[in-house]
C-alpha cells in the first residue's frame, strides 16, 4: 500500500467497488457523458472536429475509465496507477503531430468533473449513513484525483518525448514545411521544395489516409494504392497522427472514388478523403483543406463510406453543419419518405439526376420501367408533398442520406 495513503473500512471498500460495479456497466452510460464533456469545450474545438484526434480522445477516455473502475472492483480505495497504456501514447503522439500543445488535455480536466458528479450520485445511491457516506467521498475524491494527475502527467511526459523526435530528422522538416504552406506563411519555393522532396509547381490533389488503431499497420499499403488508383508514381507523405497520413500527389485529373474504393478492398480499416485536383501552392493547400472537409464530414454524419471527394460531399457538407437543422430539414422535406424503403428513396433520387425521364431512370438502376413508376409512386405517398412540387429539396435531402447511409454512388 502507498505510504500516507488512507486505509478504508470494510463497509466502506464494498460499497467502493459495488460504485466501481456500476461505473463499469454499459447501461450506466458513464462513457457517454464522458466523451461528452471531453470535447465540448472551446478549447477542444479543433480536436473536436477532427476525425482522428476525436476518436483517440474517446479511446482514451474509454481505457482510463475501465482501468480507474476495474482497479477499484479488484482493490477497493487503493491509490490507481496511471493510465499509461497504448491508448495513451497514440493520444499524445497525435496532439503533438497535429501542432497542439498540453491545453489540449483539458479533456482531462473536464472529464474529472463529470466522473465526480457521476460518482457522488452513486455514492447517495448505495448509502445514507452520513459517517459512511463522508468515509467513502473523501478518499474517492482524492483516487480520482490522484488517478487523472497522474494520468495526465504521464500524458505529457509522452508528449514532451514525442515533440522532442518530431525536432530530428526529415519527418520534421517535412511537417515544418507543410505547416507553413497550409497557413500561408512566408517560405520560399525553393525551400520548401527542398524541404519536401516533392515539386510545387503543377497540380496536385490532396488525400487523408486513415484507420482505426486496429488498422495502423494497413496505412502504408493503403497509400500506396491510392496512388496507384490516381495514376501518380509518386506521392509526398505526411505523419499526421499515430492513425493518419496527409498525401498530395501531382495529379491533374478527377481520381475515380470506385477506383479508390476497389483498390481498398484488401484493407477494409482503412479511410480515404480527397480532395479537388489543385494548381501550384494554393492548389497544393486548398486540396488539402477539401481533403479535411470530407474527412469530417463522413465523421459528423457517422457515414460508413469507405471513399469521400470533396466535389461529391460539397453540397451535403454546406447543409450539414448544423446538426439540428439537419434533422429538421430532412424531417420536414422527407416525411415519411426518410424511413421510407432505400429502393424507393434511390428510385427518387435517380429519376431526378436522370432529368425526370423514367427510361433512362430504369437503365440506370437495371430495373424495368414500370418498377420505377410504381416506387416513384410510393414515394409521392410517403412525401409530405408531391414530388413534382419540391424536387430540388427532396433531391438535396435525400443526397444527405445518401451519405449519412452510405448507400453506393
Amino acid at each position: 500500500m502507498d505510504e500516507g495513503w488512507p486505509e478504508l473500512s470494510a463497509p466502506a471498500k464494498e460499497l467502493f467497488r459495488r460504485g466501481a460495479e456500476t461505473a463499469l456497466d454499459v447501461r450506466a452510460r458513464w462513457v457517454d457523458d464522458l466523451h461528452d464533456a471531453s470535447l465540448s469545450s472551446e478549447r477542444m474545438r479543433a480536436v473536436a472536429a477532427d476525425p482522428v484526434l476525436s476518436a483517440a480522445v474517446r479511446r482514451s477516455n474509454e481505457a482510463n475509465l475501465l482501468q480507474w473502475a476495474t482497479a477499484n472492483v479488484r482493490a477497493p480505495g487503493a491509490r490507481v496507477p496511471a493510465s499509461t497504456g497504448p491508448e495513451a501514447l497514440a493520444t499524445a503522439r497525435d496532439l503533438v503531430r497535429r501542432g497542439l500543445d498540453q491545453r489540449a488535455l483539458e479533456a482531462y480536466r473536464a472529464v474529472q468533473g463529470v466522473v465526480w458528479r457521476r460518482w457522488v450520485s452513486t455514492c447517495f445511491e448505495l448509502t445514507d449513513d452520513p459517517a459512511l457516506l463522508r468515509e467513502l467521498l473523501d478518499v474517492s475524491a482524492l483516487s480520482i484525483s490522484t488517478f487523472l494527475d497522474d494520468t495526465v502527467a504521464a500524458v505529457v511526459e509522452h508528449m514532451d518525448a514525442e515533440r522532442a523526435e518530431l525536432t530530428r530528422g526529415a519527418h520534421a522538416e517535412r511537417r515544418a514545411a507543410v505547416t507553413l504552406l497550409l497557413e500561408g506563411a512566408p517560405i520560399s519555393r525553393a525551400r520548401a521544395e527542398a524541404q519536401l522532396g516533392y515539386g510545387l509547381t503543377g497540380s496536385h490533389t490532396a488525400a487523408v489516409v486513415w484507420a482505426g488503431d486496429a488498422g495502423t499497420d494497413q496505412l502504408e499499403p493503403a497509400a500506396d494504392a491510392v496512388m496507384r488508383a490516381a495514376g501518380a508514381g509518386r506521392r509526398l507523405t505526411v505523419v499526421a497522427g499515430a492513425t493518419a497520413l496527409w498525401l498530395w500527389l501531382p495529379v491533374a485529373g478527377e481520381v475515380s472514388a470506385v477506383d479508390v474504393a476497389r483498390v481498398l478492398e484488401a484493407t477494409p480499416s482503412v479511410r480515404v478523403a480527397l480532395g479537388r485536383a489543385g494548381h501550384d501552392v494554393e492548389g497544393f493547400r486548398r486540396s488539402h483543406l477539401d481533403a479535411l472537409t470530407a474527412q469530417r464530414l463522413l465523421a459528423r454524419l457517422t457515414s460508413p463510406r469507405q471513399v469521400a471527394r470533396y466535389q461529391d460531399v460539397q453540397l451535403v457538407d454546406l447543409l450539414t453543419s448544423d446538426a439540428a437543422r439537419v434533422e429538421e430539414f430532412l424531417t420536414d422535406t422527407l416525411g415519411r419518405l426518410a424511413d421510407g424503403p432505400a429502393e424507393v428513396q434511390e428510385a427518387v433520387l435517380a429519376h431526378v439526376r436522370e432529368l425526370g425521364s423514367t427510361t433512362r431512370t430504369a437503365e440506370r438502376l437495371f430495373t424495368h420501367r414500370n418498377t420505377v413508376l410504381r416506387r416513384l409512386a410510393r414515394a409521392d405517398e410517403l412525401l409530405p408533398r408531391p414530388l413534382a412540387d419540391d424536387v430540388l429539396g427532396v433531391a438535396t435531402a435525400l443526397e444527405v442520406l445518401r451519405w449519412r447511409a452510405g448507400w453506393l454512388p
